[in-house]
């Protein structure tokens, strides 16, 4: 077994870093705006910075004109890249559009409308699930997608949705028979934002800084052309990438957990109270320890993940592991970074204050840790 990176990885790790260390870090509390959103004048510095790295579109296949990487190699850059809050935690686009994997999988004619046009960078999609009733169970969806001729009419509500202000269609997944569920009544489609009775009601200010929406159909027709896959198989689709969400989830709590660990420890050995460096305090010194240990055991939990899922083997429960771990894990880090500054960890003159809520975030989205650990019990109980 060997535990280490392999060479070319370690190579794109060290050039990202000292990319991260020397274009990123120094400006990262002008780079973005109120609603953490990404200044076009940094955006553009930094899309020709992953240009000159060769990590432009990295997550693309190639035959699509990406680089075509693995899992592994995706998690050593989401660990660079989330050592900063220079680009903001979602949807930065600083390597490129952000293309969910559902998109390569349409038939030709549904690609040439939204796939390329995504990947030209001329249009932009969003996702929705989440709804007011539903959010971790998906089976309990209330929006309703009835079949009526050669259309679909569709009525109920999303909310949360990121990036739908700014959406040319919505990824959308709505019931098709609730009685069944996630296990076959739920279905995917792809829905225009200017389609009539798609209106977007309410925008909410989370305390990450971004404005996800609410979103309301109303009888809203869409061609069954565009369901994506069968009919009830929408939630069988999702679970292709949802597992790479997970993991990219437990690689960038990997980068948040070592920039709060490096913060912290500098801070320890520099800050003197009654007349010794914090850093010879046994209270602090367990405080850095235990961050320091948690975090190579969630790398090596986020490593397994991604190497089995590039074997092409099942990685679910591995997928669920690593984002519960990692996740409470890089919390924990921030919050003992933020501890041990004191006062001066509460201001935003840091970076720790952001790197704090956008990780207490994290252990909601994508599947709230509660729910993750409901899945795992259920692998411990059949193989116990």
């Amino acid at each position: 077994m060997d535990f280490t990176l392999p060479g070319e990885l370690r190579m794109l790790r060290d050039n990202l870093r000292r990319y991260v260390d020397r274009e990123m870090i120094p400006v990262e509390r002008e780079s973005t705006g109120e609603e953490e959103d990404l200044k076009p004048e940094w955006k553009a510095k930094f899309q020709q910075g992953m240009k000159d790295l060769g990590l432009w579109k990295y997550d693309i296949p190639l035959e699509y004109g990406g680089q075509g990487l693995g899992i592994l190699a995706r998690c050593v850059i989401w660990e660079e890249l989330a050592r900063t809050i220079a680009v903001p935690a979602r949807h930065s686009e600083i390597t490129g559009p952000s293309v969910r994997a559902i998109l390569f999988d349409l038939p030709e004619p549904m690609k040439q409308k939204y796939l390329y046009p995504v990947l030209e960078g001329k249009k932009h999609s969003c996702f929705g699930q989440t709804e007011p009733e539903a959010g971790s169970d998906p089976g309990a969806m209330r929006m309703t997608a009835v079949r009526e001729g050669g259309d679909y009419v569709i009525n109920g509500t999303k909310r949360f949705i990121t990036g739908a202000d700014k959406a040319d269609f919505i990824q959308l997944m709505a019931a098709t028979d609730r009685a069944k569920g996630s296990r076959g009544g739920i279905s995917c489609f792809l829905v225009d934002m200017d389609t009539p009775g798609v209106k977007i009601t309410a925008r909410y200010k989370t305390m990450m800084g971004d404005r996800p929406c609410e979103i309301h159909f109303d009888n809203v027709r869409v061609p069954a052309a565009q369901r994506v896959g069968e009919e009830g198989g929408g939630f069988k689709i999702g679970q292709k990438w949802l597992g790479v969400g997970r993991v990219h989830h437990g690689a960038r709590a990997l980068g948040v957990a070592e920039r709060c660990l490096a913060l912290a420890t500098a801070y320890a050995k520099q800050r003197v109270t009654f007349g010794q460096p914090l850093s010879q305090r046994q209270s602090i010194q367990f405080m850095l320890v235990d961050t320091f240990i948690e975090l190579k055991a969630a790398r090596l939990m986020v490593w397994e993940a991604a190497c089995k899922m590039d074997r092409g083997e099942d990685a679910r429960n591995d997928c669920y592991i690593a984002k519960t771990w990692a996740d409470e894990m890089a919390f924990k880090a921030a919050d003992r970074c933020m501890q041990i500054h004191g006062g001066i960890g509460l201001t935003t003159d840091l970076p720790i204050e952001r790197m704090w809520r956008q990780q207490r975030s994290y252990r909601i989205t994508e599947g709230a840790t509660e729910v993750m650990k409901m899945v795992i019990a259920r692998h411990v109980l059949q193989a116990y």
